[in-house]
């Protein structure tokens, strides 16, 4: 039945008839582009990490966003079909190999679209997402630049308080979207990070009580 709901909803949802139209992956592509109408996340020539990247989605608005001169890497467990513009890794981004993509540079922007495998337990699921969160804003402190953006989508619930408090610790500016194409009904919510804190790995653990 849940299968037949979901297919009937996909069917009649003007964003996912609008990203057939317009070649996008997936809905979700609409989500980042009205975040990054409202925040001015992209300009041409950014390095940007696309991390829980499959199917593509947001890789092909950063690939769009950043031209001329744009660089974009995609890392998701799941295969990801070949984007124009776009560097793929397939692994788990806390190994795959980030920093050596970078050459040693840093990351204008870093998105995190990462979602674990849901068991259908919220807590279980909610300690999930925060556990990838965290990992995620490890990988802002070694490679997203001072001044750099940091886009997260979390969901509302029992974890949500301690990622947005990690959040504020180890950026200046935090500010919380709700695109209008995220379904009313979904508790995801994104957060857009600015300015980041001068901090080592573990200082930013230690300061919100989170275990290296």
């Amino acid at each position: 039945m849940r299968s037949k709901e979901w297919l009937r909803r996909q069917a009649t949802d003007a964003y996912v008839r609008k990203a057939k139209a317009q070649g996008y992956r997936s809905r979700a592509a609409y989500k980042l582009l009205e975040i990054d109408a409202k925040e001015r996340i992209f300009r041409a020539g950014q390095t940007i990490v696309d991390l829980g990247a499959a199917p593509g989605s947001w890789s092909q608005v950063a690939a769009e966003r950043t031209r001329p001169g744009g660089k974009v890497i995609a890392v998701d467990l799941l295969e990801i079909a070949p984007i124009s513009g776009v560097t793929v890794l397939k692994g788990d981004f806390r190994d795959s190999g980030v920093p050596g993509a970078l050459q040693g540079a840093k990351a204008d922007v870093i998105l995190s679209d990462l979602s674990p495998n849901l068991s259908g337990r919220p807590n279980v699921d909610q300690a999930r997402s925060a556990e990838l969160t965290f990992a995620a804003l490890d990988l802002c402190a070694k490679s997203l630049k001072d001044d750099g953006v940091f886009v997260l989508k979390a969901f509302h619930g029992e974890a949500f308080d301690e990622v947005l408090e990690r959040l504020q610790r180890q950026f200046a500016k935090v500010s919380v979207r709700k695109p209008g194409a995220s379904r009313g009904e979904s508790r995801e919510t994104y957060v857009v990070a600015r300015k980041q804190r001068k901090m080592t790995v573990a200082q930013s653990q230690q300061k919100t009580g989170v275990s290296p």
